[in-house]
């Protein structure tokens, strides 16, 4: 019998959660590939080229892949700053810290409110209109009833929470696997369809110019359809900040947690043109594309059955998703409770002494996007419309988090060995920013996307209501807040919790 010898983390990473006046209470057990894995399937190359290839070939024509780098380059730029804030807090809920320590409580709860709402819709947008009908085409199941897609979605979202229950490590092997997943189900598969086109195996109504064409739809110019288009890129490549959200789960986060996230990023920028490159050449015609979308193209050239597995493989990298998509919706929540910022925070705050999980998060996370999910099994346009407002989310956080790094960054103090920005940091802040607002005036201003903007605006109602009505008290009070450095009693804050609440 071979004894187990656990991973032994610096000394550093939880003395610096003492630091910033927290106690360590989740376990530390993710390796660097771990947390880029977090962020690569967060960002899912697979999702975001599945649910929205069509929809830039629609409007653009297959020049629209091309608008892929140029959001990588703006994404990285992003990332930049994330990491820079990254090394100097590695804290659970990253957004909201930042936001909470950079410029104050209230900035951090709109950053963290966000947050909740972007995990909220999108988790169960992607579970209901991706994942179950690409289950069922893998399944055979054809002209599946609704109930059985919310059955496929409820299970995947079911299980996907049960595994961050049960530990981190098994939701990180998981995920470490499904990275492999993803590469096969979506790189390996696109250069397989490239070299049947170069072989010409089947017939096409094309040659390698096609990937310069472009038209737009009636009434729209180019610009216009260029604004659409991006969409493939700008949803996808959204969501690398993840690693840091579990960056006190990490081991040597100050080091980890910025090379993870900016890994990430070029990875998937540079896998991912090469995804849309080999997809593009493979559609066979317009009429195919328009009738079956991806799985009718794999099919066209792989027969049924291969076509079929390939799509699985896909699935389960979404899965994957799901698990790590579970685990950072419950550290934000944690993260915001111990902190007395949201209501049940007694409750919210509270970890699994035997799995070092925040159980209760998990499961309130859990009931969100149940709730979420079976609202779009009963209003569907309405739902297409809620989860349209995912696109803009991620990017209205970024957006207060570069604006917070602009307003402090003077102010952090570099740390030795850790990733820092440099002379760099000012030319970086300012042409993120530049790319931060062009993308969200792109998300918002097109009449697409418009109907979507109230639900934007109805969440931040709702936030605001909460800040005025039960948070500004508590703060008052000095109830709630981020805690003053080197205070690390978790029980003391816990009773002030419940004191609050009553």
């Amino acid at each position: 019998m071979t004894r187990h010898t656990p991973k032994v983390q610096p000394a550093g990473d939880e003395q610096t959660v003492n630091e910033f006046g927290y106690q360590q209470e989740l376990r530390r057990s993710l390796s660097w590939f771990s947390l880029f894995s977090v962020s690569f399937s967060i960002m899912s190359i697979a999702t975001g080229v599945f649910l929205n290839f069509t929809f830039g070939i629609t409007h653009l024509g297959p020049v629209s892949i091309w608008i892929w780098p140029v959001v990588g380059v703006g994404q990285l730029l992003v990332a930049l700053v994330i990491s820079e804030l990254g090394t100097r807090m590695p804290l659970a809920g990253a957004g909201y810290q930042w936001g909470a320590r950079l410029i104050g409580p209230g900035y951090g709860w709109f950053i963290g409110a966000l947050g909740i709402l972007y995990a909220a819709v999108g988790v169960p947008g992607i579970v209901y209109l991706a994942v179950a009908p690409l289950a069922e085409y893998v399944l055979g199941i054809d002209n599946a009833s609704p109930r059985m897609t919310l059955f496929i979605a409820l299970l995947v979202l079911t299980v996907a929470y049960l595994v961050n229950i049960i530990s981190v490590q098994l939701a990180a092997r998981i995920n470490n696997v499904a990275v492999l997943a993803e590469i096969l189900g979506t790189v390996v598969l696109a250069l397989l369809l490239f070299f049947l086109w170069v072989a010409g195996t089947k017939e096409t109504d094309h040659g390698i110019g096609y990937l310069t064409e472009h038209h737009h739809l009636p009434g729209h110019s180019y610009w216009y359809a260029i604004a659409l288009a991006s969409l493939v890129g700008v949803y996808t490549l959204a969501g690398f900040e993840a690693a840091a959200d579990v960056a006190e789960e990490a081991i040597d986060a100050k080091r980890s947690v910025p090379r993870a996230i900016l890994g990430s990023v070029v990875v998937s920028v540079l896998l991912g043109m090469l995804v849309l490159i080999g997809f593009t050449v493979a559609i066979p015609s317009d009429e195919v594309l328009a009738a079956g979308g991806l799985p009718a193209v794999f099919q066209y050239w792989l027969g049924e059955s291969l076509a079929r597995a390939f799509v699985g493989v896909v699935v389960f990298a979404m899965f994957a998703l799901m698990v790590v998509s579970a685990a950072v919706i419950a550290r934000l929540l944690f993260a915001m409770a111990r902190d007395n910022m949201l209501p049940g925070s007694a409750l919210l705050r509270r970890v699994n002494p035997t799995t070092k999980t925040p159980i209760p998060a998990l499961l309130a996370g859990y009931a969100l996007n149940v709730a979420v999910v079976a609202f779009g099994y009963n209003s569907s346009n309405a739902f297409g419309t809620l989860v349209g407002a995912t696109a803009v989310l991620p990017y209205l956080v970024y957006l207060l988090i570069v604006l917070a790094y602009g307003y402090r960054r003077r102010k952090l103090e570099a740390i030795d060995g850790a990733f820092n920005l440099g002379r760099f940091a000012g030319p970086v802040f300012g042409a993120s920013l530049a790319y931060l607002i062009a993308v969200i005036l792109t998300l918002t201003l097109p009449a697409e996307f418009r109907s979507a903007n109230y639900y934007v605006l109805g969440g931040l109602a709702l936030a605001a209501v909460w800040w005025l009505a039960g948070l500004r008290p508590r703060l008052a009070r000095g109830g709630a807040g981020v805690p003053a450095p080197g205070l690390a009693d978790p029980h003391t804050r816990g009773m002030e919790s419940q004191e609050d609440e009553r």
